[in-house]
């Protein structure tokens, strides 16, 4: 199926990655597809987990391509600083979305420029904020086809495929972490959690979201 969605996007293809489950997956499934020539990309917050870092330079290796890193605009970045610190970012909804546009949102959308269609890791049963997601959609706000190929798939449907093809997985997922986002904004969730109950863990569920996926 990925395959044939492939052959008809008429132009430049990227793919997201952030060190999930989801996105080894969806990288693995493109390379199988067919799709040569996308881009893969990384936003570098600038806050990520060292077991992140080690994950890009692991998958990097494994498949002997480059993960393209986009890092934050530089004084933004230093505004950003000045008045949140290192953790007020948890003081306000709008501290915590002001934090993700500079660091996520802005660089996203200098990684999208010019491509036709954006590969993603997202799966409809993560979040409420997630559960209308479809495998092809068209994304207004960057104008070119979103392609989710594990829309439909289950928590446990991504692990056995990583198992099966031994693929390589941020070992911060054996340390209780389930989606995993900048290091002062994700923990690891407990036992009866939902999936993303470790990130912006001070937030209501219907809140959390970067900016990335909202249309």
């Amino acid at each position: 199926m990925l395959s044939r969605i492939l052959r008809l996007i008429n132009g430049k293809i990227a793919l997201s990655f952030s060190y999930q489950t989801e996105d080894i997956v969806a990288l693995d499934l493109a390379l199988k597809a067919g799709a040569k020539d996308i881009e893969i990309f990384a936003l570098d917050t600038l806050k990520h987990f060292r077991e992140c870092l080690e994950y890009h330079k692991a998958v990097e290796s494994f498949y002997g391509v480059k993960i393209k890193r986009y890092k934050p605009n530089r004084s933004s970045l230093d505004g950003l600083e000045q008045k949140l610190g290192e953790f007020g970012m948890r003081e306000s909804l709008e501290n915590r979305r002001e934090c993700c546009h500079i660091r996520k949102v802005e660089p996203l959308g200098r990684a999208l420029r010019g491509k036709a269609a954006w590969i993603t890791g997202l799966r409809a049963a993560q979040s409420a904020t997630r559960s209308a997601i479809q495998i092809v959609e068209f994304d207004e706000k960057y104008a070119l086809f979103k392609i989710n190929p594990i829309a439909s798939w289950s928590e446990r449907e991504v692990f056995d495929y990583i198992a099966r093809n031994n693929l390589p997985i941020n070992s911060l997922y054996n340390r209780g972490f389930r989606s995993v986002g900048c290091a002062p904004c994700t923990r690891a969730v407990q036992e009866g959690e939902d999936i993303r109950a470790g990130r912006w863990w001070w937030e209501n569920p219907e809140h959390k979201e970067c900016g990335l996926h909202i249309k």
